[in-house]
């Protein structure tokens, strides 16, 4: 029996796209069963094809943001290839593009110029700044993002030469699901009013909306939160604790009810839970490092599996610190039956299913695409013979 229509099923996407925010964006519209056809440079591709081998010789983040597309190549600085992409965009639903500034624009791709030809189209710009203002030809990579964002000056250790960047491209998956639900919404826009729109989103406006509660913690001149590790910087405690085995036990405390339950029960310590010093979340943080320092030593004659036990038995939220093989390896992932596999050119992989579970349709797992691995059987459906797209390939406009 077929799988039932997924809601993007029949919507057709231009993708020119590289790195992580734009392919993130598009990878997610095509498991709604959207076509997805990535135009890429002969010869050379996304870049982040290059990125690194970990993956069965695949680049990890091609691999992640790339399922289930149409690779064609395109060498857009000649005529006859911008001929074909607007053979393409005549027929298309949504066009996203993260180019370098103003690049779109000189292509004849900016929303203007395309809604008078192409009035039903959506255009979805992703860049670092945005449009206008004085950063708007400034480069953006994620980390840069990450710092002029205020990330880097709420993550870390305590001092200054202990700041930390995020382990994954926040800012880039940040943008990424802005152009993805501003995708949605446009296409919902459509269905309304007839009309294509234009969907614009920065990299720095994404992880600023995400910076919004240290925003707000320093609101009006306030101190900012401190840099505290893995911990929290203004809830105590919570983050991570070592115990006597020598591995570690994240938990997290929320209000004065866990807290005397974790006293009473988790530290056997009951009287702490009435201490002046920690009769508040806001004297605990105060005073966290006295705190530490007793959980701590709590801790010291405890294995993990006990300390588990009695923070499960005292309702405290709590979990493993594990690294990316626990991951893999995550028995509730594997309970729930969220991986499947998805085929390469290198064979076929592992990939997490969207997180978004429906129960009306499954989202499409196909193959993450070879460069130009569709660049003919896309130009066939345009009316080009195979003669024809042989010349195209012999003069590197494929």
């Amino acid at each position: 029996m077929p799988d039932p229509i997924r809601p993007l099923d029949g919507i057709t996407v231009i993708s020119l796209e590289h790195a992580i925010a734009a392919p993130f964006c598009t990878r997610q519209l095509a498991d709604l069963g959207a076509r997805v056809i990535k135009v890429e440079r002969p010869g050379v591709g996304d870049f982040a094809r290059g990125y690194d081998q970990r993956v069965n010789g695949l680049a990890s983040h091609f691999v992640w943001t790339n399922r289930s597309k149409e690779s064609l190549c395109l060498d857009l600085k000649q005529d006859i290839a911008a001929d074909i992409l607007d053979q393409l965009l005549e027929q298309a639903d949504v066009l996203v593009q993260n180019l370098a500034p103003g690049a779109a624009a000189r292509l004849g791709l900016s929303f203007d110029t395309l809604h008078e030809r192409f009035p039903r189209l959506i255009v979805c710009d992703i860049s670092g700044y945005g449009a206008g203002g004085p950063y708007e030809q400034k480069k953006a990579y994620d980390l840069l993002i990450q710092s002029e964002g205020g990330f880097l000056s709420v993550t870390g250790g305590a001092g200054d030469d202990q700041m930390a960047k995020a382990g994954n491209s926040i800012a880039d998956i940040a943008a990424g699901m802005y152009g993805y639900t501003g995708v949605l919404s446009a296409l919902l826009l459509r269905e309304r009013t007839g009309q294509g729109s234009r969907v614009e989103v920065s990299m720095l406006e994404s992880l600023a909306e995400w910076m919004s509660y240290p925003l707000y913690y320093a609101y009006d001149g306030a101190s900012p939160p401190p840099r505290a590790g893995a911990a929290h910087a203004t809830i105590y405690p919570y983050g991570p604790f070592p115990v006597g085995d020598g591995n570690t036990v994240m938990l997290g405390l929320q209000n004065e009810r866990e807290w005397r339950a974790f006293c009473e029960r988790v530290l056997h310590q009951p009287a702490l839970a009435d201490d002046e010093r920690f009769a508040a979340n806001f004297k605990r943080v105060a005073n966290r490092e006295v705190l530490r320092a007793l959980i701590i030593q709590a801790f010291a004659t405890l294995d993990f599996d006990t300390v588990i036990t009695r923070l499960d038995d005292a309702g405290i939220a709590n979990a493993r610190v594990n690294d990316m093989q626990g991951v893999w390896q995550h028995p509730q992932l594997q309970a729930r039956e969220r991986w499947r596999r998805v085929e390469t050119a290198q064979g076929s992989i592992p990939s997490l299913l969207p997180p978004a579970s429906s129960n009306a349709f499954s989202p499409r797992m196909d193959p993450v695409p070879a460069l130009g691995q569709h660049s003919a059987s896309i130009l066939s459906e345009l009316g080009l013979s195979n003669e024809r797209i042989h010349e195209l390939r012999a003069d590197g406009v494929i």
